[in-house]
């Protein structure tokens, strides 16, 4: 086997893993996110301070159980979609993003936040940019992040769909979008998020891309962009 046809291989079994971890296996999933985790945190603060004391509508793609929401202050209106919402209510709506165009009842928002989403999307990532593109307005930011596979010690997620080298997932996401900054979410030696209460505090305020380490020891990465016209 060459090893084109090894990576096309791969990259099937991967596309595979998005028609079997459906609606059943969310459900049960994302309860683990119920309570504030490293990631969420940096994702209200950073959040936070794009909104500052404006007025914002903000729509969170596979947000879970919606903790976010608790991290907001009142003039940011939260709005979620995810695949298994646990508990019903106006401002949510259960989709399944990978099979389904993103919209939210024909609104357009302010800001978009997708954490811990693209690496479940499978061969969509271009389709998925362009919906999101499409409902942010034009002076609206969209909040990413995507696993750092090209770390010392990357880890697979068994459900994941969508793995690929930052520089590829960067590629595609500068098609629809301008990248005002990107840093990692954390550095750790193992591609995990910290858990020392020591390096939590240090690492959440940290948004810095220090060239090289980002490569071998960031997490993940956010991206913090702007739309490009279509």
């Amino acid at each position: 086997m060459s090893d084109r046809e090894e990576v096309s291989d791969v990259q099937q079994r991967h596309v595979d893993n998005a028609q079997r971890y459906k609606r059943d296996f969310w459900a049960t999933e994302n309860r683990r996110f119920a309570e504030r985790h490293y990631r969420l945190n940096k994702a209200g603060r950073i959040i936070r301070e794009l909104v500052g004391g404006k007025q914002c509508d903000l729509l969170d793609l596979g947000c879970g159980p919606g903790t976010l929401a608790d991290l907001l202050p009142k003039n940011v209106h939260y709005h979620g979609i995810d695949m298994a919402i646990q508990e019903a209510a106006p401002n949510f709506i259960e989709m399944d993003l990978l099979e389904t165009p993103i919209s939210f009842r024909g609104m357009k928002f302010d800001l978009i936040l997708a954490q811990g989403l693209f690496e479940y999307l499978a061969d969509r990532q271009a389709q998925k940019f362009a919906e999101i593109r499409d409902i942010l307005k034009p002076d609206g930011r969209f909040v990413v992040t995507y696993t750092n596979f090209a770390h010392r010690s990357s880890n697979l997620f068994h459900a994941y769909s969508n793995v690929q080298h930052p520089k590829e997932f960067r590629r595609d996401l500068e098609r629809y979008f301008t990248i005002d900054r990107l840093f990692p979410g954390a550095y750790n030696w193992n591609h995990t998020h910290p858990n020392r209460s020591v390096m939590v505090k240090a690492q959440t305020g940290l948004d810095v891309n220090i060239p090289v380490l980002g490569q071998l020891l960031g997490v993940d990465y956010f991206y913090i962009c702007s739309s490009r016209p279509a």
